[in-house]
């Protein structure tokens, strides 16, 4: 899988940022401490900007910027045959298209090295308005893997937005039990009560969680 076979199956922008905020959240009430935490989100990234991301703390990550103008989304595969580490800069075509729109994200401070060379081995976008994601025209690496840009492994989630892939996942990473009817309940983006943190996590409170979920933005009980 490439950065184009994503394009074609991600869902619309709305849609795309309520997952990525459900994701948020259930691995905050999995993992309190926030440096255990595998997906984030950020509903005030910038004034005028939400923001989810991914860290796998191996090196591998994902940003995805939404705001007025709809979604850019940048990955990072550090053992990718496109590495801008190995091509000695962005692999051509990756960035090349991007719109002037989004072109404030190529360059962001946060999505580069400090170099300022944009960390990146695949990229998509969506205007609002557009009627599916883009991707720049790209030639892949010959001979490489099914998944030359990472974005197979980056997206996976992304792909599959189902709560059972959700809970395989996570109890692969956490190593715990994970309810599925809670994952479920998140993913309908119903308010988080108690009875769904005690089902994930009976370890913690709501209360435990408020900084969590106002910097998140999802809706409480």
């Amino acid at each position: 899988m490439t950065v184009r076979n994503v394009a074609r199956q991600l869902p619309g922008i709305d849609v795309l940022r309520e997952h990525c905020r459900s994701m948020a959240v259930l691995d905050a009430v999995l993992s309190p401490e926030w440096v255990g935490r595998y997906h984030f989100f950020d509903d005030h990234w910038s004034e005028t900007e939400s923001m989810a991301s991914m860290r796998n703390g191996s090196g591998d990550e994902y940003s995805i910027v939404f705001s007025a103008f709809g979604a850019y989304v940048r990955g990072f595969d550090h053992e990718s045959p496109m590495s801008p580490y190995t091509a000695d800069g962005p692999w051509p075509g990756v960035l090349d298209e991007v719109p002037d729109v989004f072109r404030p994200c190529v360059e962001e401070p946060a999505f580069s090295d400090e170099d300022g060379m944009p960390v990146v081995t695949a990229c998509l976008w969506r205007e609002t308005g557009d009627g599916g994601w883009k991707t720049g025209t790209i030639d892949f690496p010959h001979r490489a893997t099914e998944d030359p840009d990472g974005a197979g492994y980056l997206f996976q989630l992304l792909v599959d937005r189902s709560p059972e892939a959700f809970q395989g996942w996570a109890e692969d990473y956490y190593e715990v039990p994970v309810d599925l009817e809670a994952v479920r309940h998140v993913f309908s983006s119903r308010p988080l009560t108690a009875e769904v943190v005690n089902a994930l996590n009976s370890e913690i409170t709501p209360a435990d969680l408020v900084d969590d979920v106002a910097e998140i933005g999802y809706p409480r009980d």
